[in-house]
């Protein structure tokens, strides 16, 4: 492989240094940078400051309004992103619904929901798990029963991210009850100001509100709403989980991670000397370092395949265990570094001054918070361990 990048790659990524450099919102790069969680507010004027420069849809085709960039740009544009600081878009509307609708939805569909997706000017929120249906999404039980030009939908969803913010919603709904499960499920959208849903906050164990519970009391969806066929939803949700787990890589962020990781070891104390003299921290950091160049080497395998004219598949599983797991290994290390000083934490993260502790490093708090989130990231999107099924399934083709 020729990691090398080219001229003409290098021009761009001096292109985008400079756009978060001089023109991305600053007062958001310092939330970030305390920790603070951001409101919609911030996560809209985020998104439009991509917007103006064209660059918010760096994975749509350039028909419906995307960059046309090269995967190496977005790679690339990702890397100096991470490096700014700045959140990356939220992914419920422009990285997860949109090629749904792109690729299977009607060409009024297209032209009603795309625009807004694109500008930000409408925020999105998924609608899959359920309390009985995680991991094992196929068992789902919200019903949507048809009653002429309306869908009747009644049921539960769990865990959804930014439900608190958003304008709409898409979900997986039950149409039918023969056959296998996968058989029986529809992909509706819906307005979440439709009189009968309710949204309850979730506050998560790291002290954010991201996630929610949402409840739908005989909620009546059009027909129209609906993208692609009745009972074929399934098929679209895999196409879609297949996008979410090819974005959970983050390396350029990991790096920055384990470069400040290996800062700090200079200053941080322990049995007269620092930790960078500890044979057991760096061994851990060795192979956390291991790890997190494997993981590269398997991303820019995926960047190569998919330059290739290659679709994201089932390898998309191997990216996101690695992923995941390298994000719970640098955050251990963040929190084993501060010691008992990590179990001095602050959860009310919505606060300007929620990381000012006194006597206590302005780094404790963030990695404290970033490890409990962590937890939650082998979980959502599909837990490891059914991740592992799906590689053994449809990769290795073991029986």
């Amino acid at each position: 492989m020729d990691l090398a990048f080219a001229d003409t790659d290098e021009a761009f990524r001096l292109e985008a240094r400079d756009f978060f450099e001089q023109r991305y919102p600053k007062d958001i790069l310092d939330k970030v940078r305390r920790g603070q969680s951001l409101g919609k507010d911030d996560l809209v004027r985020s998104e439009k400051a991509y917007y103006a420069e064209g660059w918010s849809a760096a994975n749509w085709p350039q028909e419906y309004g995307g960059t046309g960039w090269t995967v190496t740009q977005k790679y690339i544009f990702d890397e100096e992103r991470e490096r700014a600081g700045a959140p990356s878009v939220v992914p419920m509307g422009l990285l997860y619904v949109a090629p749904v609708i792109y690729s299977f939805g009607s060409p009024e569909q297209k032209q009603r929901f795309l625009p807004g997706i694109l500008s930000s000017d409408v925020f999105w929120a998924q609608g899959y798990s359920e309390p009985g249906a995680g991991s094992d999404l196929a068992s789902l039980q919200t019903s949507a029963v048809r009653d002429g030009d309306d869908y009747v939908v009644n049921g539960v969803k769990i865990w959804t991210s930014q439900a608190h913010y958003a304008d709409w919603i898409f979900c997986l709904v039950r149409t039918s009850t023969e056959g296998k499960p996968q058989q029986g499920i529809t992909f509706l959208c819906m307005d979440m100001n439709t009189p009968g849903i309710t949204v309850r906050p979730i506050i998560g164990i790291d002290g954010g509100h991201y996630l929610n519970q949402v409840f739908f009391e005989d909620v009546r969806v059009p027909v129209e709403n609906r993208i692609g066929e009745e009972n074929k939803g399934w098929d679209y949700a895999k196409y879609l989980l297949t996008h979410e787990r090819t974005s959970y890589a983050h390396v350029a962020r990991k790096k920055m991670d384990m470069a400040r990781l290996k800062q700090l070891t200079r200053t941080v104390t322990a049995d007269g000397g620092t930790l960078a003299d500890d044979p057991e921290f760096t061994r851990k950091l060795a192979e956390a370092d291991v790890a997190l160049a494997a993981l590269e080497m398997t991303v820019l395998r995926a960047i190569a395949a998919l330059s290739s004219g290659e679709a994201p598949g089932n390898e998309s599983s191997i990216l996101k265990i690695m992923a995941t797991e390298r994000a719970q290994q640098v955050t251990e290390l963040f929190l084993e570094l501060g010691g008992l000083y990590s179990a001095q934490f602050v959860t009310d993260r919505s606060r300007p001054d929620w990381n000012s502790n006194s006597g206590i490093p302005d780094w404790i708090s963030p990695s404290v918070a970033n490890y409990l989130f962590t937890r939650a990231q082998t979980i959502y999107g599909g837990a490891t361990e059914v991740q592992k099924n799906v590689i053994a399934k449809q990769v290795l083709r073991l029986p």
